[in-house]
């Protein structure tokens, strides 16, 4: 199943430093909340108003968040297929961005995709 964006109006020239800010808290409040699809929603926003290269971050932590919400549902299969592509995306950030651990994450992803069962990953960030 694949997941679209709600925000069909989403407008990336209005998307100013405040609403990436916003943005970044929600992914990041939703994320540890296992609220994964919330999660995605608030770090596609990222994405979609990002340029160059710090928009596969915020990819990678969309697809993170895809493959979370398809184990929710018990779709391993589905979780995995975006395995590749997310470690792909966020291994040039490494050890971390934007305060994020991705080293973490990513270590934290392997194991759960090994089992397809919580504890769910999460998503840690410095204070």
């Amino acid at each position: 199943m694949r997941i679209l964006p709600e925000e069909e109006d989403f407008d990336p020239e209005s998307f100013d430093a405040e609403a990436r800010a916003a943005a970044i808290r929600e992914g990041h409040e939703h994320f540890n909340a296992e609220r994964f699809h919330e999660a995605h929603e608030a770090f596609e926003r990222c994405w979609l108003a990002g340029e160059g290269a710090d928009s596969d971050l915020w990819k990678g932590l969309v697809q993170a968040s895809i493959a979370l919400h398809h184990l929710q549902r018990k779709n391993l299969t589905g979780a995995r297929k975006l395995n590749t592509g997310m470690r792909r995306l966020l291994a040039p950030y490494l050890p971390s961005a934007e305060g994020f651990d991705l080293a973490g994450l990513l270590r934290e992803m392997q194991g759960v995709l090994r089992t397809g069962e919580p504890p769910w990953p999460r998503l840690e960030r410095e204070a």
